[in-house]
């Protein structure tokens, strides 16, 4: 069974960094674009940047600039390095993966990880 776990959340003072890592696990015959997604109280989940299986990039209009998607296909992994974070990046972040198990393709979603973003 497909499985995506997030870790590298935390709390940061504004203007600082955190790197958030999402590593896919069992049953996996290949992946596709990988992403995160981030939902804060009260509104609805939103992309915050994907990358594809040839690592082409997009961001929301928000984290241009701020933050970087990367991955590690040898590991399974993505990442996202976020600096110059903002009150406003607080947030409850999610990983997902566009999975190939060899049987179906599917979308997985990992469990989140908190980001708090204040001084």
């Amino acid at each position: 069974q497909v499985q995506l776990a997030e870790s590298g959340g935390g709390l940061v003072q504004p203007g600082g960094s955190l790197r958030l890592s999402c590593a896919a696990s069992g049953g996996i015959f290949s992946i596709y674009a990988m992403g995160w997604y981030r939902q804060a109280p009260g509104k609805q989940r939103e992309l915050v940047a994907r990358i594809s299986s040839g690592s082409s990039t997009n961001y929301a209009d928000s984290v241009k600039g701020r933050f970087t998607i990367s991955r590690d296909n040898t590991k399974n992994t993505v990442y996202l390095q976020m600096d110059s974070l903002k009150p406003e990046d607080t947030a409850v972040y999610y990983c997902n993966g566009d999975v190939d198990t060899g049987i179906a393709p599917g979308r997985y979603w990992g469990q989140g990880t908190q980001v708090t973003v204040a001084s």
